[in-house]
């Protein structure tokens, strides 16, 4: 039976990443209409211009779809990857009486014999280890930052690391030959506090007595969209104030003029939008703007109507800048570069940083403190029970080499 359910899955994201090819060449083939009457007569028809954007909106709502399938089938079930342990099992059930009765004692018996530190009546419970792991990998599959992006877990409230700015010097000699003394490299002591991010998933009393109702799943799916709506906006945004700092937080400087802890930017040289002529030469020059390192694993990071936008532009050979993914559930491509979606991006406007482009993972890094814990409170919301559900996050730039921003603005 499962291999069936498995064929049939394939064959359903198989349906729709075809639906979504088509929906494509259909944009493209609209879309050349569009230039080539720009061309022609300097005006496009008003229905060729609704029809691509009908088109336009179509391909993002199957690509999101085929996404979503592609990745509840490559989901696997909680506690289904190894065997648990007698201690593992111990606490699940212990859990699972303290979510579906209220019954704390054995879960906190079995706390109190870990030594787990913070995790009491009054702060909630840790929840097994199964379910803690199975929001994590939903937060990375659904959070576009936290998929490309550092992850570092800790067990305190701060993670302090020291980043060389600068390598000590290095240089060649003969094997006989005097070596000059090296000097030490510079050092940029970077610290990552984590901030409490919760949600509060409610039950009825009927959910809670069903005992075919897998409890850790519910709770896993009812937290993960609530925890990466939050954590992803802060990611970008976030000022670093009981929340992460967003990477478009920090004080940014033109590419020319880069120092250590700005992050550097390439200007449009238009406000508020793209160059009439050559716009693809700007996506090239932030491209460029990023040393070679760093541009093998590098993301283009921007919201669906700047995606939108840049996917009618052609390169000079007449091909289309933006190509959709080969296999469902991947990321399409920008100049060859995967494309993370974020709609916490800015959508393009006067000033606006609309698009980043970096290696995000040697960028940018989150700091996840070990444990999720759940505080049961059947009295707030009655007949609902709440489930007031916390783990701690941080983040922040890591290496200020690492990511460059377009900013749609004139020059100056």
């Amino acid at each position: 039976m499962p291999e069936l359910e498995n064929k049939s899955n394939d064959a359903a994201v198989g349906a729709a990443f075809n639906d979504f090819m088509r929906a494509f060449e259909a944009f493209k083939e609209t879309n050349d209409d569009r230039l080539d009457q720009l061309e022609r007569r300097s005006a496009v028809d008003p229905l060729i211009e609704e029809k691509l954007n009908r088109i336009d909106r179509a391909l993002d709502d199957n690509r999101r779809v085929v996404d979503d399938m592609a990745l509840k089938a490559a989901r696997p079930a909680i506690g289904g990857e190894a065997p648990r342990s007698a201690a593992s099992l111990a606490h699940r059930s212990a859990f699972d009486n303290y979510v579906r009765k209220g019954e704390s004692g054995a879960l906190a018996d079995l706390e109190r014999k870990a030594l787990s530190v913070g995790s009491n009546a009054d702060g909630g419970y840790l929840v097994p280890v199964e379910t803690e792991h199975a929001v994590n990998r939903a937060l990375r599959d659904i959070s576009p930052i936290r998929a490309i992006a550092s992850v570092q877990q800790v067990s305190g409230a701060v993670y302090k690391r020291p980043f060389s700015i600068s390598g000590p010097v290095t240089g060649w000699a003969a094997e006989t030959g005097e070596r000059t003394q090296t000097t030490a490299p510079k050092l940029d002591a970077l610290s990552f506090p984590t901030a409490e991010l919760y949600a509060m998933p409610a039950a009825t009393s009927t959910l809670l007595d069903d005992v075919a109702v897998n409890i850790d799943e519910w709770l896993a799916e009812e937290v993960r969209i609530a925890f990466a709506e939050q954590e992803g906006k802060a990611f970008v945004t976030g000022n670093g104030t009981n929340k992460p700092k967003g990477f478009l937080d920090y004080t940014t400087a033109l590419n020319s003029a880069w120092e250590w802890g700005k992050i550097g930017v390439v200007e449009t040289g238009v406000s508020a939008a793209f160059p009439s002529s050559d716009p693809v030469d700007k996506l090239i020059d932030l491209v460029y703007a990023l040393k070679a390192g760093y541009r093998a694993n590098a993301h283009f990071v921007l919201n669906r109507s700047t995606q939108s936008l840049i996917r009618k532009m052609k390169d000079a050979d007449d091909n289309y800048l933006w190509q959709p993914s080969v296999n469902a559930g991947e990321a399409p491509t920008l100049m060859g570069f995967p494309v993370a979606e974020s709609e916490d991006m800015p959508s393009i406007a006067a000033n606006s940083l609309s698009i980043a482009f970096g290696d995000f993972r040697r960028g940018y890094l989150i700091v996840d403190r070990i444990g999720i814990r759940v505080l049961r409170d059947p009295y707030s919301v009655k007949p609902y029970v709440l489930f007031y559900t916390t783990k701690r996050v941080g983040g922040g730039v890591q290496d200020f080499d690492a990511i460059k921003l377009m900013k749609f603005s004139a020059p100056g």
